[in-house]
């Protein structure tokens, strides 16, 4: 599926039109409901177990903000970390100039394919398609995102990226796809889990032992020792980041933590709030290179994005506390029954409603949108691990898009202006109360116009009484 360089998906619309259509989608609600309270109430028994959770959570959030009222301290500190282990660091301000980097690097080795341990910062540049474009193939070796993948389809989830396919329906992308990109999955394959793993496992293998150039995302990246981490679940992560000659990892520079003792904070709180496990099967860390074992040369790509801007809102920048562990989507009853794909981008669910307008701006439709595609209920906030106040960040970014004037804004700016010259207008307001009381009869029961419509499809007007308050209580008062 092919993104703009922003990261937006090609043709998407609106999140209200996008969610119509996916609320529709029987089997799609039945996977994402059965996948998402399963998760949730597995992640509720794991951080039971701790009884100091919410210590944890406040030092992570403290950890988060002190990291990020001194950002370029740490990233510079980072950057003399990593060249003195033997690695290289590259700056890319956007999503144009990380590709190029990639692409020149990956062009250096003379390879034409690389293979890939999950990153959402590769998603939200679009690198996989760029480098499509230039000749060069990527192989996704996160069994989810190789569903993906494989299917031609989008993400729909931060941890779980085919949350929204069932076991019958990855069983067919598996027959129909994997002959075309490698090893084809074996004759008769069933939709059990095990089987499904196994023909992954064999599909994957043959491009692990060939692979020369690996990329990567991070998990975090720490500024006192230029150490990069990467937790999962599956190994292969640890086959990418240590049989390949070259290793690049593009890393957003929000995920840089000052120093070593901050892991012992975040390696608690984010297995428990993602996959609801004690600890991550995998913590590969690394640092630079070294001539006994592993890539022999090592990239670190570090993004910005549209991360800085975020970093100037007071109130947004919480945003970029985010450790990517997917519990505000597993709680959110707007992403249940609407999906990933609805949001228009890699970051889906709660913290997408509010990383990608910030990340992306309001500009489009697609982005406007984002900052209403929730209830408010405040669930998203109680179960993230760095306390991040979602809530509140709709409200600011909503309060952003109407000052735009973006579409359907500009009328209700001006209705609201109107509003505020009558109720400054005793005279005026009393003279409009009567009209309106007098016509009751006449009037519709949903307001006119499609984004008043649309407001109103769900909610009845109220009726206007026989006389206005000011009337009654004029009468009442003698």
């Amino acid at each position: 599926m092919s993104e703009t360089s922003g990261g937006t998906f090609v043709g998407m619309p609106a999140f209200p039109e996008a969610a119509r259509a996916a609320v529709g989608d029987a089997t799609l609600r039945a996977n994402l409901r059965h996948a998402t309270h399963t998760i949730r109430d597995k992640r509720a028994r794991a951080v039971a177990e701790l009884d100091d959770w919410a210590e944890l959570r406040q030092a992570g959030k403290e950890i988060k903000d002190r990291t990020l009222r001194h950002l370029d301290e740490h990233l510079l500190r980072l950057e003399e970390a990593v060249t003195a282990a033997g690695g290289t660091v590259h700056w890319a301000a956007d999503a144009a100039e990380a590709n190029r980097i990639v692409t020149g690097l990956v062009r250096a080795t003379g390879e034409t394919e690389v293979v890939k341990v999950k990153s959402m910062a590769t998603q939200e540049i679009g690198l996989n398609e760029h480098l499509e474009a230039e000749g060069i193939a990527a192989y996704e070796t996160d069994l989810a995102e190789l569903i993906v993948q494989l299917g031609d389809d989008r993400p729909s989830h931060i941890l779980v990226p085919a949350i929204h396919r069932n076991r019958g329906e990855v069983r067919d992308i598996f027959r129909e796809k994997m002959g075309s990109w490698g090893r084809p999955a074996p004759e008769g394959l069933s939709d059990t889990p095990a089987e499904l793993a196994e023909a992954a496992r064999l599909h994957l293998r043959e491009k692990f032992l060939r692979a020369k150039v690996g990329i990567s995302g991070a998990n975090f990246m720490v500024a006192e020792t230029g150490t990069l981490v990467v937790v999962e679940s599956e190994g292969n992560g640890r086959m990418c980041l240590t049989l390949p000659e070259t290793l690049i990892s593009v890393v957003g520079v929000e995920k840089v933590v000052p120093a070593w003792r901050d892991l012992e904070v975040f390696l608690q709180t984010l297995p428990r709030s993602s996959t609801a496990e004690r600890m991550n099967p995998y913590t590969s860390m690394w640092t630079g290179t070294s001539d006994d074992d592993g890539p022999s040369a090592f990239h670190l790509v570090l993004l910005d994005n549209g991360r800085t801007d975020a970093l100037a809102d007071e109130v947004g920048r919480q945003a970029l506390r985010c450790i990517r562990c997917s519990a505000c989507l597993n709680v959110c009853p707007v992403y249940e029954r609407a999906g990933g794909h609805a949001y228009g981008s890699v970051y889906p669910g709660p913290i997408g409603a509010i990383l990608t307008p910030q990340l992306r701006g309001t500009v489009s439709e697609v982005d406007a949108s984002l900052p209403y595609a929730s209830s408010l209920c405040g669930a998203c906030y109680e179960v993230c691990p760095v306390a991040i106040d979602i809530p509140e960040v709709l409200v600011h970014l909503r309060e952003r898009v109407a000052a735009e004037g973006g579409k359907g804004h500009r009328l209700e700016r001006a209705a609201i202006r109107a509003s505020s010259w009558v109720l400054d207008h005793p005279t005026v307001l009393a003279a409009g109360e009567r009209i309106a009381s007098a016509t009751r009869a006449l009037h519709p029961k949903r307001l006119p116009g499609p984004g008043a419509r649309q407001w109103s499809e769900h909610r009845d007007l109220p009726e206007l009484p026989a006389e206005s308050f000011r009337d009654w209580w004029r009468k009442n008062r003698r």
